[in-house]
């Protein structure tokens, strides 16, 4: 008799705590978006907190990272950007500024897709190294993102990773 009660109370206590007294309403958390990478890169990590995906290759010495900017949260922060132009000018305007003989070439505007996309070459001279870097960034705006597409190689093997660099910018979806 004793276990009957006990189960009956164990019921009841649980119908009390599974019962919302305010109905709910659910939310979709995150954001999943789509990329190809070429495949001589791997997923990885370190590179840079604020991004995503980080991807590289210690033998060809290539690597890179994708940032989500999601533009509802943007606008959250009073960031609010009129076009993908003034986003790209926005950030291109800090991106290695320190940097020695950087160089930034006239961006590129173009439609992948249903996406568009602003990309430039940053070149700057690293004293630590005693070498040219190459930096592919590509600013990629689909319906609710700016995703940030950064991947840099030496200058010396620009010829052989820029076009790697724009597909994976031009792969991404959401």
């Amino acid at each position: 008799m004793r276990k009957l009660i006990a189960f009956v109370l164990l019921a009841f206590a649980s119908l009390n705590t599974t019962t919302a007294q305010t109905a709910l309403k659910e939310y979709k958390a995150g954001h999943v978006f789509f990329v190809s990478l070429p495949e001589y890169m791997t997923k990885t990590g370190g590179i840079n907190s604020s991004a995503t995906i980080q991807f590289k290759n210690v033998v060809k010495d290539v690597a890179g990272f994708i940032i989500e900017d999601n533009k509802e949260e943007l606008k959250l922060v009073e960031m609010n950007y009129t076009s993908l132009t003034e986003f790209y000018d926005d950030f291109i305007k800090d991106f290695l500024k320190e940097e020695q003989k950087r160089v930034v070439s006239t961006p590129i505007s173009k439609k992948v897709g249903t996406a568009n996309i602003i990309e430039c070459d940053v070149t700057y001279y690293d004293a630590e190294t005693k070498t040219d870097i190459y930096y592919y960034v590509g600013i990629v705006e689909t319906s609710s993102v700016y995703y940030k597409v950064i991947c840099w190689a030496s200058l010396e093997n620009k010829q052989k990773f820029k076009s790697d660099f724009q597909k994976i910018a031009a792969s991404i979806r959401d």
